[in-house]
């Protein structure tokens, strides 16, 4: 492989670059969450009811494949941007990323095969993705000199948590119009980003000779996915269980996974040029950054979706919202947690330039854990004054730590290393949000399990239906009832509905049962009982998180840095080490 020579250009390059990557990741993280609370009108559009037998796989996996893609493949990414051009693969990304949105706005088929198209396309679409968020931070951190670093990569990254957010909103806005805008609306960004980043982008990093770990970036890729895919299938009822957690493919599924990745490790530190650099992880700004980052993304997913679920399925409710018009409102009133990350992002990126990393997120974490233990102090049906303002904390410090830890991140390894450490930073992010669901949904279900039951069956006799049939809904699996919930859908039309209980009350029982208020005060003290198990590990996991980002080390001024060349890692360079390179 010939090696690239950096291409000259003008000081105002960087404002190019800064816009086009924040455009790319937007668009990415916006997709990934997207359909999350457009679900109900999508698959309302294709004819197919996702709670039926059988078909909340489905369901699952509109969610959890983009995910998971973007998990397993930005190490590969990042890789092979420092191998072929950053900007190049990033280029391709939008490429790819505007082919599916337009596929995916031309479903041509009906309930599975049309639920297999979006699924399908999806995963090419986080492909695309994954291609623009494993380089976008390498081409900053080329781009910009390092005392403008952190903010160039505090307005990238909280652009793209922000955009998680953000695609809630525009998903709910979206489906009222119609459940192909919700992919529409990507494809003339995708196609403008396209055009614009091909004509406007150019390679400033110099190239290096490299050649491909195979063996490594196939066992990750197995190992990971096979990981992945185990979680999601725990989530779900197997037997007589809540989750599958006990289901033998599960276990094979961990068991495997986790083979894999053991075996991945060792691959990693025999072959000349591993695809995960390992070594890296010596530095101690970077390997500090990673766990904060990973367990940051774990409590920041539980948090997301925990919300939604405790809006839609109670507090909107239980203050007069339809059901079905509950997915748009969430959004809505979960505002100030991107309010938060937009405020305090570039903010903190600048700022920790001038006085390191180290203090900014440390206190951001801080502030993160302060959050959840007020949200668990809170009622279920709660005042909407707290609420808000312990999300705009919770904004606020998730954007306080992720532009100073991403600079602190990119900041701390040599420049030819600088895609595959964008590719390992977003790996473990990723991972965090994929695992984030198989945790707390796991926790929230098993809260359910054990209280639901009773409370539902006691409930639904004491408006007349009859004990057979309150014994049957109450007996059906918790994971329905709560992705219910999760669709915007009326949880006892789901239950009592299909057999034709309803159909066999008066009308003032129906009345009773379907109106708003039922089914949130029945389900508030079995919900508040998984809401207390859920936020109290989100707290302890954003804690430990302070506690990794405050050991990344002291900070040096970045004229410092500059004194001596970068040494490469697995190396000893007469110069400074790998841990003092890092420690910024």
């Amino acid at each position: 492989m010939t090696p690239r020579t950096p291409a000259a250009v003008g000081p105002g390059y960087k404002w190019v670059a800064l816009s086009n990557t924040t455009l790319g990741v937007l668009i990415a993280t916006m997709d990934a969450s997207i359909v999350i609370i457009s679900l109900p009108a999508i698959f309302r559009g294709i004819g197919l009811d996702p709670l039926a037998p059988g078909n909340i796989s489905y369901l699952l996996w509109m969610i959890l494949g983009y995910l998971l893609v973007s998990a397993v493949l930005v190490v590969v990414l990042g890789r092979l941007g420092d191998m072929f051009g950053r900007v190049r693969i990033y280029n391709l990304g939008f490429l790819v990323f505007a082919c599916a949105s337009v596929a995916l706005s031309l479903d041509p088929f009906r309930a599975g095969a049309g639920a297999l198209w979006l699924i399908l396309w999806r995963v090419v679409q986080a492909f695309g993705g994954s291609m623009l968020t494993a380089n976008s931070a390498a081409i900053l951190t080329d781009a910009f000199p390092a005392r403008q670093r952190g903010m160039a990569l505090g307005i990238n990254q909280i652009t793209a948590l922000a955009g998680q957010f953000l695609g809630l909103l525009a998903g709910g806005l979206l489906a009222t119009v119609d459940w192909r805008a919700v992919f529409w609306v990507s494809v003339p960004i995708s196609v403008g980003g396209t055009i614009w980043s091909y004509l406007s982008l150019r390679e400033t990093a110099p190239g290096r000779r490299g050649r491909m770990d195979w063996p490594g970036n196939l066992t990750f890729a197995a190992g990971a996915g096979i990981l992945l895919a185990a979680i999601t299938y725990g989530i779900q009822p197997y037997g007589g269980n809540a989750t599958g957690w006990g289901n033998p493919w599960v276990l094979a599924g961990l068991t495997g996974g986790c083979f894999l990745l053991i075996l991945f490790c060792i691959i990693e530190t025999r072959v000349a040029e591993p695809m995960f650099h390992l070594a890296l992880f010596r530095v101690r700004a970077f390997a500090a950054g990673n766990l904060a980052a990973l367990l940051t993304a774990i409590a920041r997913g539980g948090l997301q979706f925990m919300l939604i679920i405790w809006l839609q399925g109670i507090w909107l409710p239980l203050h007069g919202y339809d059901f079905e018009d509950t997915p748009l409102w969430a959004g809505v009133f979960m505002l100030p947690l991107t309010l938060g990350f937009l405020l305090a992002g570039p903010v903190s990126g600048y700022l920790s330039d001038r006085f390191g990393a180290r203090l900014f997120a440390t206190t951001g974490l801080l502030l993160v854990t302060a959050s959840f233990l007020g949200l668990l102090a809170l009622p279920v049906d709660f005042a909407y004054g707290p609420f808000a303002a312990l999300l705009l904390v919770s904004g606020f410090g998730q954007g306080m730590f992720s532009a100073p830890n991403t600079s602190s991140i990119m900041g701390s390894v040599p420049p030819e290393y600088r895609g595959v450490a964008s590719g390992m930073r977003s790996t473990f992010q990723n991972s965090g949000t994929a695992l984030s669901i198989g945790v707390f949904f796991s926790l929230m279900i098993s809260g359910l399990a054990s209280s639901l039951p009773s409370a539902l069956s006691d409930g639904l006799r004491a408006h007349g239906v009859p004990a057979a049939a309150a014994q049957h809904a109450a007996s059906l699996p918790p994971v329905s009832t709560l992705f219910a919930t999760f669709l915007g859908d009326n949880p006892v039309q789901h239950l009592l509905g299909p057999s034709g209980t309803l159909d066999r009350l008066s009308a003032a029982q129906q009345q009773a049962l379907t109106g708003h208020t039922f089914f949130p005060q029945l389900v508030s003290g079995p919900f508040h009982h998984g809401l207390t198990i859920v936020f109290g590990v989100a707290a302890a996991m954003a804690l430990v998180s302070a506690v990794a980002s405050a050991l990344r080390g002291r900070h040096r001024l970045p004229e410092e840095g500059a004194r001596r060349p970068a040494p490469l890692p697995g190396k000893t360079p007469a110069g400074p080490s790998l841990d003092e390179q890092g420690s910024r």
